[in-house]
């Protein structure tokens, strides 16, 4: 059981960070206050909370037990993350900030029409449902299930079973998450996010260095941390190659040139949840500045995510069974870290939790509030009404989240489940976005189809994996084996194929039925549009040490 002072440690910091964030949000009355800061916020602000936003249990949870599996190449998510926010602050960035849009799916209302709007906010408030939240509440509630062991205090004090034991800790978890984070949320919009964002991602930048230089140092049998390092690399040659073979589980060697980029990309420069940072700068150059910044970050963060689930399969031994990969950090934690310390480490885990939640939770209200809501029910609604829909919408999304969240106990691994479900939104939203910037006589009946049309196709590629096993295929006809064959590629092909369907099929339409004139893009930035001077010295310099990294663990 977890010790009196750690306890009283974690209740502390997450009041605290409640309490700084609702303190720093109050006075919100406007739209621009509650849903994007009041467009003031500064690069390092921007930068920690794209961090603290991103890196919540699922990595902890799911990219740590992905480590413990398969060894290093799960990382490369975390390093094509980098080049990729140098690309959405070189190009997407501006071009959003100088339309002075809220939220990416008024954007298309601008380049296509209100259909394509309407279309895109729909499907990312169900999906921020289905994967955002209910994943952060379910790795977030694993995560505290196994480092606090709650299942042997219910089953010691309550006389539970094992098996209720288990299912009552979950459910406890879930709404514990679920309520703590959803009333600052609703209170204070993303001002409120951004400031636990910042204290709750330097807490968990900070804390999981502590835990990276204790695993090496248990590794050393007490000949200290480089003795570790040495142990570490003797024992890992073969999981530290970041390139897999083509047909890898987790991320496929072919696919770090073709489609991993489509969710990469969708998330940091096309995904409201992210990009509502970046529209909430100050001016364009405290924009580009936040996502260099979170770059930066981004290249050493394998070091405190990935490598601690390879050593945790040393450390650990016998003690972490090859069904509970998922809980290689947790355990982690309480193998390595004392008293008082483990309760920082567990704060700030915890802290990270809530960080995900209530950035998903707000970024969900904002496209509910002004694409749906604002555009059908209310057009006319005042500045205090869209805050106070905002909330209400909040609230709804959050007991939704809550709700859905078990459901993930039956899919196999918790990133893996994010990763193959946004499948659904970001290769059909890439495709769009892309044909709209680039080819400007794409018409918008081609827009609305591929947004409709692309997460059926999605469906049929990944389905017929889901509906039989590969032994139940082998007696099946021809027909049947290639499409079980087909759909147990890797997601990442699947949405690569997509992807470049779409684009084909957007631009032929283009062609065959064009815009009489190209369509304008809108021009009415509300802040400073000057570029930061360094931005392309600086983005340059990130992408070659990506480079260089891949060099060297190829």
């Amino acid at each position: 059981m977890l010790h009196t002072i750690d306890v009283i440690i974690l209740l502390v910091a997450l009041a605290a960070v409640a309490v700084v964030s609702i303190i720093a949000s109050r006075g919100e009355r406007t739209r621009e206050d509650y849903f994007l800061a009041g467009r003031k916020l500064t690069w390092w602000l921007i930068g920690f909370s794209l961090i603290a936003s991103n890196i919540s249990t699922e990595h902890f949870v799911g990219m740590t037990g992905s480590a413990a599996k398969n060894g290093l190449a799960i990382a490369g998510y975390e390093w094509v993350s980098a080049v990729a926010m140098v690309i959405v602050a070189w190009w997407l960035l501006p071009t959003f900030l100088r339309s002075g849009i809220f939220t990416l799916p008024e954007f298309l209302e601008y380049r296509f029409d209100r259909s394509c709007r309407s279309i895109m906010a729909g499907l990312m408030v169900v999906f921020f449902v289905l994967t955002v939240l209910a994943t952060v509440l379910y790795a977030g509630s694993t995560f505290l299930m196994g480092v606090l062991d709650i299942p042997a205090f219910l089953i010691e004090r309550f006389e539970l079973s094992p098996e209720a034991a288990e299912k009552v800790g979950f459910q406890i978890c879930v709404w514990g998450i679920g309520i703590a984070a959803g009333i600052y949320t609703v209170l204070g919009g993303l001002k409120a996010v951004v400031w636990s964002d910042l204290i709750q991602g330097a807490g968990l930048l900070l804390g999981g260095a502590v835990v990276t230089v204790l695993a090496f140092v248990a590794l050393g049998d007490g000949e200290g941390f480089f003795a570790g390092t040495r142990t570490f690399m003797d024992a890992n040659r073969e999981g530290l190659h970041l390139v897999q073979e083509w047909n890898d589980p987790d991320l496929p060697g072919l696919a770090l040139i073709s489609g991993i980029w489509i969710p990469v990309m969708f998330y940091w420069g096309l995904n409201q949840f992210i990009t509502q940072r970046t529209l909430a700068a100050g001016s364009l150059a405290e924009g580009q500045k936040g996502l260099f910044f979170a770059a930066g970050i981004k290249l050493i963060l394998p070091l405190i995510v990935v490598i601690p689930g390879m050593m945790a399969v040393q450390i650990l031994g016998d003690k972490l069974s090859a069904d509970q990969m998922d809980s290689a950090y947790p355990m982690l934690l309480r193998e390595l870290l004392p008293v008082g310390i483990l309760g920082l480490m567990i704060a700030a885990v915890a802290g990270s939790i809530m960080s995900t939640f209530n950035s998903g939770l707000n970024s969900a209200a904002t496209v509910f509030t002004l694409d749906l809501w604002a555009v059908y029910a209310s057009p006319n609604m005042t500045e205090r009404q869209a805050v106070k829909c905002g909330r209400i919408v909040t609230t709804i999304l959050a007991i939704a989240a809550c709700l859905w969240a078990p459901v993930i106990h039956g899919f196999d691994g918790v990133f893996a489940y994010i990763q193959e479900l946004w499948g659904f939104v970001s290769a059909p939203t890439a495709a769009v976005f892309f044909v709209g910037l680039l080819m400007r006589r794409v018409p918008a009946r081609a827009a609305r189809t591929a947004l409709l049309v692309g997460p059926l196709i999605y469906l049929a590629s990944r389905s017929p994996s889901w509906i039989w096993t590969a032994e139940e295929v082998v007696n099946m006809n021809g027909l049947v084996q290639g499409l079980h064959a087909y759909s147990s590629l890797a997601f990442l092909y699947h949405m690569f194929i997509l992807f470049v369907i779409l684009v084909v099929g957007m631009a032929l339409w283009g062609q065959i039925a064009p815009l009489a004139e190209p369509a304008t893009l809108p021009d009415k930035p509300v802040i400073d549009m000057t570029r930061w001077k360094a931005a392309k010295p600086v983005g340059a310099a990130i992408i070659v040490v990506t480079l260089i990294i891949y060099i060297v663990l190829w």
